[in-house]
């Protein structure tokens, strides 16, 4: 299991060369009030004086310690890879003259055998990032230690917890570190290592306050107490290191640490742990062998290997996701253009066929929100449109008088014996016509949706047009203005189509002289109603023979149906003058020309009964023609606009674009294309290295 934590090394370093977090990786963070002693518990484990010191914020940036265990005669070994070439060995051990060294990611390939050149770098790139004016910067300095003293150990030393800003720290200098420090923690692959100084209040910690809000149970929280030979005298931290106080379930270790006397006087670290020993075996001589540096060393080793051991499977299962995510989204970018005109013609083909399978509803990329496509025009032919058409009234707009008006109009000044058919003809064109602008509508409706499409296809279906700007823009005025060329054509037939229905009225169409004939049965059978009722003062012999005789004349023929003068010469004969009702002249007694003849007016039995044959022979004739336009129209729209845009898209674009002169303006990628490009394949590769890394782990090593 030992084997564990360079792997996570080596994960880091792997993720470190993209600058990713997008990959939570098991780490230590040390987290404390400022001047609690973090760096020195740091300088503790590692055996030496490398970290800036001094009062007031030292740690200004978040600084990355992975320690490396090395055998001391394979000096040359540096924790990165198991086999080095023999040059790049020769490369690397060079200056490396002691057992211990140490190296930065930004300085590459360097060795540091100086540990106070370490110090040097970390103040210099800590300045270099975030100033001399103690303001601090949430980029972290990666420093590696290959040492034969250490233990295999990754830690993160943040920068200490303080209140009040100094000199010319910014105001919310609180507020930064607090945020700083909780991106780290706030990893739940993170152990927190909460360190407070002994001579302080416990429940006032401020380090365990933040592991706290981030780890309530404090399953991943280990508390280190500093400073017990500076408490006060006759006080001892017996409760605090047995956990009575704050119980933390990691555990309380406590250490003493080298003062700054003992530092400015070049006190070695070595010579430190021994001091400690002895003050524990005197001061706490029943806790002592679960206390000191060397025992926090080894527990943090312990901590983080079983924490990376249970974060592995996890952790596996997160770079294989990622790595298929960005390979796919590297395969969206796609590949550098060669050859332009092959890669035009493959974008052109591609567009115009998935334009054409977004109709037919063969899509790769089905629409789940809305209809879309073919399936939207469907849409709009029998349910948009065929609703619409089955909601115009075929006597919408009519009026009885209107009616009675058209019919005396058609005799002219003759009284009519008969219906006359022009009348008929004139209102049945006039509700016919109601059937153009729906009609048109739903041509105006398809154009919508095919221009739609577009907007469809650009965004699901072909992702490489989103790569190069200019050709999308070209294909889109393309393809929109092929419809705008069509939909005069389209809407010219749609009217056509009306006007041939204007043009000759079929009384002789099948279904209308059903419906003729069955009206012919039911007028008749209401007249022989009306004989049965007439006054016995008229032969019925005589009615009846006349009757049979416009029956005979009649039968079959919508103007023999319609013919009633002779019944109503018969009445007005046989009425006497007196009952003949006066007109308004005779009974007003008033000049012609002064008072017009009223319209509104009961209409007398001839004429509703005229109106209503009228009104039955239009509704039944509007009614075979809605049934043609209904059939007809989404056929013409078909055929001459959508049928006709799919068979000639690929062949317009390729007219229209493919032109050597347009190539290069075409294929201009957008400006971060290429370099959103280049990110995705730098993490893909990380990624899969990290997944390499992590697969040469036998199973053996994680129980």
């Amino acid at each position: 299991m030992e084997a564990l934590i360079p792997v996570i090394n080596k994960l880091q370093d792997v993720f470190n060369t993209v600058g990713a977090d997008i990959i939570q990786l098991p780490q230590i963070a040390v987290v404390g009030t400022q001047s609690s002693g973090k760096s020195s518990v740091l300088e503790s484990l590692v055996g030496k004086d490398l970290l800036p010191r001094g009062t007031g914020i030292v740690t200004r940036r978040p600084l990355i310690l992975q320690l490396v265990n090395v055998d001391s005669e394979d000096r040359r070994k540096t924790g990165e890879e198991n086999v080095v070439s023999s040059a790049k060995s020769k490369e690397i051990g060079k200056g490396v003259d002691g057992d211990e060294w140490g190296k930065f990611l930004h300085t590459k390939n360097k060795i540091y055998t100086d540990f106070d050149e370490i110090r040097q770098e970390i103040e210099t790139e800590t300045e270099r990032i975030s100033g001399n004016n103690k303001g601090i910067s949430d980029e972290p300095i990666h420093l590696k230690i290959f040492s034969p003293h250490v233990v295999n150990l990754t830690l993160v030393d943040l920068p200490g917890i303080t209140k009040v800003p100094v000199g010319d720290q910014p105001k919310d200098i609180e507020l930064q570190i607090r945020e700083l420090i909780l991106k780290y923690i706030s990893n739940p692959n993170c152990i927190i290592l909460a360190v407070t100084a002994a001579n302080t209040d416990m429940a006032t910690s401020e380090a365990l306050k933040v592991a706290r809000e981030v780890d309530p149970d404090g399953r991943r929280t280990l508390a280190v107490v500093t400073k017990l030979d500076l408490m006060d005298a006759g006080t001892d931290a017996m409760d605090v290191l047995m956990g009575r106080v704050i119980p933390v379930k990691l555990g309380l270790i406590g250490v003493v640490n080298r003062s700054q006397l003992d530092i400015n006087n070049k006190k070695i670290v070595a010579d430190s742990i021994r001091d400690e020993h002895a003050f524990l075996q005197k001061k706490y001589p029943s806790l002592a062998n679960r206390n000191g540096t060397k025992y926090l060393a080894r527990t943090l080793n312990r901590l983080l290997m079983h924490h990376i051991r249970d974060c592995l499977p996890e952790l596996k299962t997160r770079i294989n996701v990622l790595a298929a995510q960005y390979q796919s989204l590297l395969n969206s970018y796609g590949e550098p253009v060669e050859d332009m005109s092959s890669t035009l013609l493959q974008l052109i083909t591609k567009f115009a066929t998935e334009y054409c399978n977004t109709i037919e509803g063969t899509a790769k990329y089905i629409e789940t929100a809305e209809l879309c496509g073919g399936a939207r025009i469907c849409y709009i032919f029998h349910e948009t449109f065929g609703r619409t058409l089955e909601s115009v009234d075929p006597l919408g707009g009519l009026k009885t008088i209107d009616v009675l008006t058209a019919i005396r109009n058609a005799t002219g000044p003759r009284p009519a014996l008969f219906v006359p058919e022009v009348s008929f003809e004139l209102l049945v064109k006039r509700q016919v016509k109601r059937l153009e602008e729906p009609s048109l509508r739903c041509v105006e409706l398809v154009h919508e949706e095919m221009q739609r499409i577009i907007q469809h296809c650009s965004n699901y279906s072909t992702q490489e047009l989103l790569r190069f700007p200019k050709l999308h823009d070209a294909i889109v005025e393309v393809v929109t203005s092929l419809l705008r060329k069509r939909l005069p054509v389209t809407n010219e037939m749609v009217h056509n189509l009306v006007a041939i229905e204007l043009a000759y009225i079929n009384t002789k169409h099948p279904d209308f002289a059903d419906a003729c004939g069955l009206m012919n049965n039911n007028i008749e059978e209401q007249r022989r109603n009306r004989m049965r009722e007439l006054p016995s003062a008229v032969p019925r012999d005589k009615m009846a023979g006349g009757a049979q005789g416009e029956q005979d004349e009649g039968t079959g023929t919508w103007r023999g149906m319609l013919k009633k003068g002779d019944e109503g010469q018969d009445e007005y004969k046989n009425k006497p003058q007196s009952s003949i009702p006066a007109s308004p002249q005779n009974r007003h007694a008033v000049n012609l020309l002064d008072v017009p003849v009223p319209v509104a007016r009961k209409l007398s039995a001839r004429e509703q009964r005229d109106c209503e044959v009228i009104e039955m022979l239009i509704k039944s004739y509007f009614l075979i023609v809605r049934k043609n336009i209904q059939d007809s129209v989404p056929k013409a729209v078909m055929h001459f606009l959508v049928n006709h845009v799919k068979d000639s898209l690929q062949s317009e674009l390729v007219g229209q674009l493919y032109k050597p002169a347009l190539l290069d303006d075409l294929l201009t990628e957008s400006e971060d294309m290429a370099q959103r490009r280049n990110e995705a394949a730098d993490m893909l590769k990380a990624l899969q290295k990290a997944s390499h890394v992590i697969a040469e782990i036998r199973e053996t090593h994680l129980w």
